[in-house]
């Protein structure tokens, strides 16, 4: 076989389809047809304007009457203007809401084009998610460890690469979240919970997370400064530090430093098996 050029781009495709007790109500086309009716006022210009016959518009839009088992679609006769057709209050909200719908079900798709085809990476739908939270740092990995205490639970989280985070939370949220050794999870750590530390040697701290890398970046501010550490696994983590501090311990690209994190402030999410959205403790 000859030699390619390139490699080729894998793609996810979906398309959004909405059914009743079952039974297809609608897609993209039918949902366009609506769309039609509201903007024409006729099924008539509707069929036009949607390139097909007046016959067809009627048993499109009479089949997702019955399967809605409400009208989306309403009649209203007499005038000077030989009546008009236009959608039900319960239309229009089926119509916003296939568009909200189909939005958020694009989005998740080009998500899935953009993350999860890297084939020489694991799949991740943690990764495909990427909570939306102010926490600068976000770690997918797997829970590899848990230790039961009389209040709160300690639980391990290993990432590519081979480090460890520890997260102490409440067994309430272990049990909600549903955690469970071999588990993917995804732990969220705010900059400003981040302690830059350099030269510490041997000391011995109780800070249960200290991860060591060097400097990759440091973007000064007004008074806070914001670090990039790249741990020796090759994961990266910000810090928010002030400028103070920035310049005692000499904080600048290539020097090697300790990114110190308390696991009480790790905070770990899951994805939720039934909904596919994820859950946060």
């Amino acid at each position: 076989m000859p030699g390619r050029s390139r490699t080729p781009r894998l793609e996810a495709r979906g398309s959004l389809w909405i059914t009743a007790d079952g039974e297809s109500l609608g897609g993209h086309g039918r949902m366009a047809l609506l769309r039609a009716v509201a903007e024409q006022g006729s099924i008539t210009q509707a069929a036009r304007a949607f390139g097909i016959s007046y016959k067809a518009a009627w048993d499109a839009i009479d089949a997702m009457n019955r399967v809605a088992g409400e009208d989306l679609v309403e009649r209203s006769a007499g005038g000077r203007g030989g009546g008009s057709t236009r959608l039900t209050e319960h239309g229009r909200r089926l119509l916003d809401r296939h568009a909200q719908i189909d939005a958020v079900h694009q989005r998740f798709v080009r998500l899935l084009t953009d993350e999860a085809f890297d084939l020489s990476r694991p799949f991740s739908v943690l990764d495909v998610l990427k909570l939306k939270t102010t926490a600068r740092n976000q770690f997918t990995g797997t829970v590899t460890a848990m230790r039961s205490g009389a209040v709160n639970d300690e639980v391990e989280l290993t990432l590519p690469g081979g480090t460890r985070l520890v997260a102490i939370v409440t067994r309430e949220s272990v049990d909600a979240l549903g955690l469970r050794i071999q588990q993917p999870a995804m732990a969220l750590i705010q900059a400003a919970n981040v302690v830059l530390a350099t030269d510490i040697g041997q000391a011995k701290l109780s800070t249960r997370n200290q991860l060591r890398g060097t400097v990759r970046s440091v973007r000064p501010g007004a008074v806070n400064a914001e670090v990039t550490l790249e741990i020796d696994s090759g994961v990266r983590i910000v810090a928010i530090v002030t400028e103070t501090s920035v310049a005692e311990l000499a904080l600048a690209p290539g020097v090697r430093a300790v990114a110190l994190v308390k696991a009480p402030d790790v905070v770990l999410a899951v994805a939720s098996q039934e909904s596919g959205r994820e859950s946060a403790a």
